[in-house]
């Protein structure tokens, strides 16, 4: 889990924040909800992300117990990647983002191509 030291304040919010932060791990964790996923699976849903990065998002996704990764022995070696229970409770959070980026994103193009928000009384 996120690791808290005794002098960090334990806000939720930001107890969140510092587990989703980063620029791709919202992405990882919204494929991996589509369903396990191996590692290569998931670099072709993110085609922009490089092989290092995706692996250290992963890994700490992992770390922070969201994401679960099984090894199986065999050769060549297979390695599958899904949502823990508490990652999987995250995709109702993400479905609420979604719906709030969509609000914002009617109401800046309702306010014009300069960005402007019409003035209220």
């Amino acid at each position: 889990m996120a690791r808290n030291t005794s002098k960090q304040i334990r806000c939720p919010v930001v107890t969140t924040q510092n587990l989703i932060g980063g620029k791709w791990k919202i992405l990882v964790l919204y494929h991996l909800g589509q369903g396990t996923k191996r590692f290569n699976e998931l670099q072709r849903a993110l085609p922009h992300i490089a092989q290092a990065t995706l692996t250290q998002q992963v890994r700490e996704l992992e770390r922070d117990g969201l994401v679960h990764r099984e090894v199986y022995p065999v050769v060549p070696p297979k390695v599958e990647y899904s949502l823990t229970p508490i990652g999987s409770r995250f995709l109702p959070v993400m479905d609420a983002m979604c719906a709030w980026g969509l609000a914002y994103l009617a109401e800046e193009e309702g306010a014009g191509r300069n960005g402007k928000k019409p003035a209220t009384a």
